[in-house]
């Protein structure tokens, strides 16, 4: 992600992010490579998702959205909501 973040920026990254995913979904028989950028695929877009959802609460509650931050895989892929 770039420096200066936006809910546009983060929506371009998602977009490029789920255009490689269905590239490599298309694929008929994946490498174990293609599968590991696969599975990196899902958890950056699981990150990118989690930081739009931060930003808008932030804006909801009258606060600055630039406060988000992107949090690490591990929290991420561990939330349990």
């Amino acid at each position: 992600m770039t420096l200066h973040t936006t809910d546009k920026s983060v929506l371009g990254h998602i977009e490029h992010l789920v255009a490689e995913e269905k590239h490599l979904y298309a694929e008929k028989d994946m490498t174990d490579d293609q599968r590991k950028r696969l599975a990196a695929i899902n958890v950056e877009l699981d990150r990118c998702w989690d930081l739009l959802r931060q930003r808008r609460a932030l804006r909801e509650f009258g606060r600055d959205p630039d406060e988000a931050d992107v949090r690490p895989a591990g929290v991420v892929e561990n939330y349990k909501g």
